[in-house]
């Protein structure tokens, strides 16, 4: 206590002009989330907090000679895992680009790995140039019709991290049938998290289920992919997450809808939910969001504050998004508003260069994490799939994460399904070690010919899933996953073209970020060469056919799964 007094001492004299600053930047244009003006001044920083705007004088002083001055960008919804690389290897990327926080969901870890998964993300994160809050995840299992590796995840499970610093409440509540029934176990989480924040997902929820929804304290939304949907939401008083990420792109919609409504922007924030390194790499990170909402004709002012101080007053972080005496110095320094290029970050008060990266963090991984892939013997008999005059199909929707459900004449032979370039043959494996369960569906539109791409990213419960038009290359892929302990693995001409390695969980790669981004796109352009469109992330979109909680038709280890009626398919 003692110490923050004197730091408190020592800021009010900077402040006052009585002392010099640790850090100031002169002559920047600042801009001002409250009063929504950019105003020419100096720019306090003491102890890594602003202390005052005006006429300073600094121990280290910053020219900016009228650049823009602008806070940290904050993604409200996220996926660590989704980058496929270590913590420290996410920051190193979009840092950078302006991102100095982020609010994570580590669904996709913990229901590979239950708590070893939380623990290890919580520990690979709190000594880095990135400020990170998690969310408790609510949906492990996100259904029960779906093998996940560490089983449920549960209130009692919760409790413990509740007065962890960086916990901020729970996470994506995917079951919302379950909400809408009154299942103890997702009340039993939402009780636990009353007084702290739950974030939604109910992707189509409309009427008087979504009122439902809402009541239940739930007061975020990330899945609206029209505007239409996201009004109702936002009638009914959640924030909207508007999203902009590698599969999922409903930002040009929503934007669209909210400047011909001319509505107030203050319940709408951005988040990425998942991105992958090479379009990080391409794009930037949040500030792709702000580029891209300003080139739509938002007022590049209200689209920063979308990105900064909207957040963080929806999750209760009082002292970030702002630049005003008090806040953290998170701070973007851009030679123009109407780009968003980033020229420079400071996290902290610290800037952000390349010195920063030169250690990374040594952090112990449990070994169990490293050694995830489990699967039973397979053959082309388990691959099966048995003709009906008409078959449930999957079809793909470019740009998007749902699905059509089609019921198709399927080509085959002596009753079973032979797969072709137009109907390629989707299995899911489930891959830790429990049921040996094999998933066997049509899809159309992934357009593979001679090959196969399998991949142990697969949303949420993260079991083995692939895409091919023969047995023969599905049977390969598979094997040579177990084989490397997860990963992506493109087949083709029944040869291994390439993999990616992701031996922690079989979702995160142990290698830099550059190794990983180089072998991804490789493997990307192996894909498209045997067919895939080019424009479509081929692992991307596969990885999201197994998530049994977006509409309209997805797969699982246990078969077919139809969300709209939230039920397996059997036939």
């Amino acid at each position: 206590m003692r110490k923050y007094q004197e730091m408190l001492k020592k800021n009010i004299a900077v402040a006052k002009g009585l002392e010099k600053a640790d850090l100031v930047f002169k002559n920047a244009r600042i801009l001002n989330v409250f009063s929504e003006e950019i105003t020419l001044a100096d720019l306090a920083v003491n102890n890594g907090t602003i202390v005052g705007s005006g006429s300073y004088d600094g121990v280290e002083e910053v020219d900016l000679a009228g650049k823009y001055l602008v806070p940290g960008f904050i993604d409200a919804h996220m996926h660590i895992e989704s980058s496929m690389v270590t913590p420290f290897e996410l920051a190193r990327a979009i840092v950078p680009t302006g991102t100095t926080t982020i609010i994570a969901d580590p669904h996709e870890i913990v229901n590979a790995a239950g708590k070893k998964g939380l623990d290890y993300l919580l520990n690979a994160t709190k000594q880095l140039p990135l400020t990170v809050f998690m969310m408790l995840p609510s949906s492990v299992p996100a259904t029960p019709f779906e093998t996940n590796g560490a089983g449920p995840f549960g209130a009692a499970d919760m409790h413990p991290y509740l007065d962890h610093p960086r916990i901020l409440g729970l996470g994506e509540v995917m079951c919302f049938p379950d909400v809408l029934s009154g299942a103890a176990e997702i009340l039993d989480k939402l009780t636990l998290c009353q007084h702290m924040i739950s974030d939604g997902h109910g992707p189509g929820l409309s009427g008087k289920p979504l009122q439902a929804y809402a009541c239940c304290g739930i007061h975020s939304e990330h899945e609206s992919t029209t505007f239409c949907e996201a009004l109702e939401k936002l009638r009914a008083g959640f924030y909207i997450l508007v999203r902009e990420g590698s599969a999922a792109k409903n930002l040009d919609a929503i934007i669209r809808g909210l400047l011909k409504k001319n509505l107030p922007i203050d319940r709408f924030l951005f988040c990425t939910d998942d991105k992958h390194l090479d379009d990080i790499h391409q794009q930037g990170h949040i500030r792709w969001n702000i580029k891209q909402a300003i080139d739509l004709g938002l007022c590049p002012i209200k689209a920063i504050k979308m990105a900064t101080i909207n957040t963080a007053r929806a999750y209760g972080l009082k002292k970030l998004g702002a630049i005003a005496p008090g806040y953290q110095a998170d701070l973007v320094i851009l030679s123009d508003l109407g780009t968003m290029q980033v020229e420079q970050v400071y996290q902290n008060g610290r800037l952000v260069d390349e010195t920063l990266w030169e250690d990374q963090p040594d952090h112990q991984i449990d070994p169990q994490l490293l050694d995830s892939v489990h699967i039973k013997t397979l053959n082309p008999e388990k691959l099966r799939l048995k003709l009906a005059s008409k078959n449930h199909v999957i079809g793909i929707v470019n740009g998007q994460i749902e699905t059509c459900h089609l019921l198709e004449s399927l080509p085959g032979k002596d009753g079973f399904f032979t797969p072709n370039a137009t109907y390629n043959k989707l299995c899911v494996i489930e891959r830790h070690g429990h049921s040996g369960n094999v998933g066997v569906a049509a899809i159309k539109g992934f357009g593979i010919q001679n090959g196969a791409i399998a991949t142990t990213v697969a949303h949420d419960s993260h079991n083995i899933i692939v895409v091919g038009d023969n047995d023969a290359d599905i049977l390969l892929a598979v094997n040579h996953l177990a084989e490397i302990g997860g990963g992506y693995v493109v087949v083709g001409n029944h040869r291994i073209i390439g993999t990616v390695p992701l031996t922690l969980a079989g979702l995160i790669s142990l290698d830099s970020g550059e190794v990983v981004q180089k072998k991804v796109a490789s493997l990307i352009l192996s894909a498209h060469q045997l067919g895939v469109a080019v424009g479509v992330d081929p692992f991307i979109t596969l990885s999201f056919m197994a998530l049994p909680v977006i509409p309209a038709l997805r797969l699982t280890d246990l078969g077919l799964f139809d969300v709209e009626a939230f039920r397996l398919i059997r036939s």
